[in-house]
């Protein structure tokens, strides 16, 4: 049996994972991410860290069949260079010549992080059976991967795909990018906490105020107060499915996928934000009434997804 590794790169961890023939994770192994190395021992940690989980596992290059990796930021993926990661020091960077030298592995793929989860949720989770998703996921910043005819779309040299930085309001706040008004700095689970402080400054009286006092601000206070009835909540979660939903139309009419996937921390809420984005997308796509419908869905792989996704780039 041969056996592929997936590695998801992170600003804050790495992790890998022994992937089989059915692509379940057998065992996994991740490390501290330590973005402001040089460059050359960051690629040695991702090394180490990968022929760390062959030996505890009993496995040899010649048992492994190929080694992906996914990582934040623009990525090469042909030539097999990380062009830049914005949180980690990795800047035109030759990672597959690089770990072929250091695993004597030949097979061995990148791609970006975003891409590897739309792959692996399209192929083996939410989207299962899709030729055509888009999937979002909404953390501290805003990452997108789009599947077309059962393939990454990813665009001219790899670059595309990076639909976070779409600008939906040209006049709007600054990203982290350097624009106005991107689609990260409304929809991402960053820029709900961002409008849950607003709110919370204009409603003293509100109930997210006890919630962020005993459990902290986080992309879940919103969520809770909601289910407890705070009308403020309720108003902060309407406008917040608003600018997703602005996104999604943007999406669906241009792609038309079969399904889009939610992802991120904020997915897991479920029925407070997952059904109001399939209404609002049904109700407002272009040709509502004569188009096939689109689905939206939390995704299910969770923080396996990155793992499972830079495994399939070795098929």
């Amino acid at each position: 049996m041969k056996y592929r590794i997936g590695v998801d790169v992170g600003g804050m961890s790495i992790k890998a994972g022994i992937v089989g023939d059915s692509f379940a994770i057998g065992a996994k192994k991740s490390i501290v991410t330590m973005p402001n190395k040089p460059s050359a021992e960051i690629v040695r940690d991702i090394a180490e860290l990968i022929k760390s989980i062959m030996s505890e596992n009993g496995l040899t290059p010649q048992d492994i069949d190929g080694v992906g990796l996914g990582f934040p930021g623009s990525v090469y993926d042909a030539k097999g260079v990380v062009r830049y990661c914005c949180n980690i020091n990795l800047i035109n960077v030759p990672i597959v010549k690089m770990l072929r030298e250091e695993l004597s592995i030949d097979n061995v793929k990148i791609s970006n992080d975003a891409n590897c989860a739309a792959l692996a949720e399209t192929t083996y989770g939410a989207g299962k059976g899709a030729l055509n998703s888009v999937m979002l996921t909404l953390g501290t910043g805003l990452g997108t991967g789009i599947i077309v005819d059962g393939r990454m779309l990813t665009g001219h040299q790899s670059a595309g795909a990076e639909g976070g930085h779409m600008q939906i309001d040209m006049k709007g706040p600054v990203c982290g990018c350097g624009k106005k008004g991107c689609f990260e700095v409304y929809a991402s689970a960053t820029a709900l906490i961002r409008q849950v402080k607003e709110a919370m400054e204009k409603n003293p009286d509100s109930l997210l105020h006890e919630i962020a006092k005993t459990d902290g601000l986080s992309g879940k206070t919103v969520f809770i107060a909601a289910k407890q009835g705070d009308k403020v909540a309720k108003r902060v979660i309407a406008r917040y499915i608003k600018y997703i939903g602005a996104g999604l139309l943007n999406f669906s009419n241009i792609f038309f996928p079969e399904v889009i996937i939610i992802g991120g921390g904020v997915s897991v809420q479920g029925d407070l934000l997952i059904k109001p984005l399939q209404k609002y997308v049904a109700k407002n796509i272009y040709g509502s009434e004569y188009n096939p419908k689109i689905k939206v869905v939390a995704a299910a792989l969770g923080n396996d997804a990155g793992i499972i996704g830079a495994a399939l780039l070795c098929r």
